[in-house]
């Protein structure tokens, strides 16, 4: 990719997160169908919830900006999920996975962010904004998960 203008990293990193958010929320019942804990269990299908409103705002943020919503191949959550599909059947593996999932994302919507905000697309930034927050809450609820039960079951 020829990087012309902050506009071009801007929109080939929004059409990664978009991939990744379409094969995250296909990854999500099997996740969920794997975890052992009752809590991780609500966890994930929370998080399979609002990845689907996630995946709403990014494609809010592809019409503010005149492009048609489309993602690009990411290789990193390919790799990502494509590892924890690997673990899934290590008792109470879905919390390690889920959180390599969210901290990628949470990464790239923080760069997104700051990308927008610099290129004057504040619309979009509070969008991203939004999906950011979730991610991190769900990062702090798989934290709280892990510590108080997931983790000591697993190391049973």
């Amino acid at each position: 990719m020829t990087v012309v203008t902050m506009d071009d990293p801007f929109l080939e990193t929004l059409k990664d997160i978009y991939y990744a958010e379409k094969h995250i929320v296909k990854a999500l019942p099997a996740m969920v169908k794997k975890a052992g804990d009752g809590q991780l269990k609500d966890a994930l299908e929370t998080d399979r919830e609002e990845t689907e409103g996630q995946i709403e705002r990014l494609e809010e943020v592809f019409k503010l900006i005149y492009t048609p919503a489309r993602g690009k191949k990411c290789d990193a959550i390919e790799g990502i999920l494509a590892e924890a599909k690997k673990h899934a059947d290590i008792k109470n593996n879905a919390v390690g996975s889920a959180q390599a999932v969210g901290h990628y994302e949470i990464t790239r919507y923080g760069t997104l962010i700051a990308w927008a905000n610099q290129l004057g697309k504040h619309d979009a930034a509070r969008l991203l904004e939004e999906n950011l927050t979730e991610e991190k809450h769900a990062n702090e609820l798989l934290t709280k998960i892990a510590e108080s039960s997931a983790n000591r079951k697993a190391a049973a």
